[in-house]
């Protein structure tokens, strides 16, 4: 049986942008500060996947899902002989069959949830309007979301085995017509019109989406989260604060902890800061009345968690068990450097902290030299 064209541009182009795609914002979901392009590029591996659903019903034959082969005893068959002869299959063997349908559907899942953990966590995205009703579930979404990308990268690894068994012990040649089209088959497929038109609507739809979601201003990855004037909103707390240091938004601290620094001000963290009784009464209530436990951001819940089962009040933010865990990575030269100086120099990384926002898109970590 000669070599024939059964597996066209767009389905191999495809291929090559789900793995690509796919193994970038797995990679990158580790890095808090490119959280951004972690969602870019999930959401335009979501894009691949919805054409590949369209092309699943009218793409040409071998590609439809028509082709695919879900017959259980076929399936049994091949995956308790993988080491013997099978039947050879020219389309999709029954493997990959079902392995193609669980990556569809967990994918769309997995795209979903973290659209969810996205709106919900960090008020960013199409579901942002969820983050003032589900913000104390955020958690329990990010887990969801961690867990079905798991079990997707677990389909693709079984996916791929079962590839590499076909090539090495098989002596099939399922990878290599995927790279070139070709496969022994009795006839080659051909392209009508309509299904070449779509096939370059696909290929450009799915590169496009990188650009856009990377490079415009888009509601998929739009921040919700406000800046917040606090000059305007309490002129005395920012008066008085920022005479001496940055400043730190409220609801970095719970209210017991406002109160005992508003205590004690003629020893601030060695210096004397004392005010006079109004202006104190005042500030107080202004911390208290936007301290932690009234802030739906991630860093507040974050900080409050963090701090349930310690008996005693934590005054410094770089105190928190929250804040030691976020920064366990990072090298106490940083935290020494001259541009850094130390660790109460919230700003040196957080460009907008005195604004309120502690974006993840905004981190920039200074490097040593």
């Amino acid at each position: 049986m000669t070599k024939k064209y059964i597996w066209p541009i767009a389905t191999r182009f495809a291929h090559v942008l789900l793995i690509l795609f796919f193994s970038i914002s797995y990679i990158l979901g580790d890095f808090k500060e490119l959280l951004s392009w972690h969602v870019a590029f999930g959401l335009a591996l979501g894009i691949v996947f919805v054409f590949r659903v369209i092309w699943g019903f009218i793409g040409p034959k071998y590609s439809k899902f028509s082709d695919f082969n879900f017959s259980l005893n076929d399936l049994k068959e091949y995956l308790l002989n993988p080491f013997g002869k099978t039947k050879e299959y020219i389309g999709h063997n029954p493997a990959s069959s079902y392995a193609i349908i669980a990556m569809i559907i967990v994918a769309f899942l997995t795209i979903i949830t973290g659209m969810l953990a996205y709106g919900i966590q960090e008020n960013h995205g199409v579901f942002a309007f969820l983050h003032n009703t589900y913000y104390k579930k955020m958690e329990l979404f990010k887990e969801i979301h961690e867990f079905l990308s798991n079990l997707f990268l677990a389909i693709v690894v079984i996916h791929v085995a079962g590839a590499l068994i076909d090539k090495v012990i098989k002596k099939g040649d399922a990878i290599d017509s995927m790279i070139s089209g070709y496969k022994k088959a009795k006839e080659s497929i051909r392209l009508n019109v309509f299904q070449k038109i779509f096939s370059l609507i696909w290929i450009a739809a799915s590169l496009f989406s990188i650009y856009y979601l990377l490079f415009t201003k888009n509601i998929f990855l739009s921040s919700h989260n406000i800046k917040q004037n606090y000059e305007v909103l309490h002129e005395e707390f920012y008066s008085e604060c920022a005479s001496c240091h940055m400043i730190y938004p409220p609801n970095l601290l719970p209210k017991r902890s406002w109160e005992v620094m508003m205590k004690n001000l003629e020893n601030h963290f060695g210096d004397d800061a004392s005010i006079d009784k109004a202006t104190n009464i005042s500030i107080l209530n202004f911390l208290k009345q936007n301290s932690a436990e009234y802030s739906t951001s991630q860093a507040s819940l974050g900080i409050l968690k963090s701090l349930k089962d310690t008996n005693k009040t934590i005054i410094a933010i770089s105190k928190t068990p929250y804040w030691k865990a976020k920064h366990k990575d990072i090298d106490d030269k940083i935290f020494k450097s001259k541009k850094v100086v130390s660790k109460a120099n919230c700003k040196a990384c957080h460009k907008d902290i005195e604004y309120g926002l502690l974006e993840n898109n905004l981190i920039k970590t200074p490097k040593v030299e």
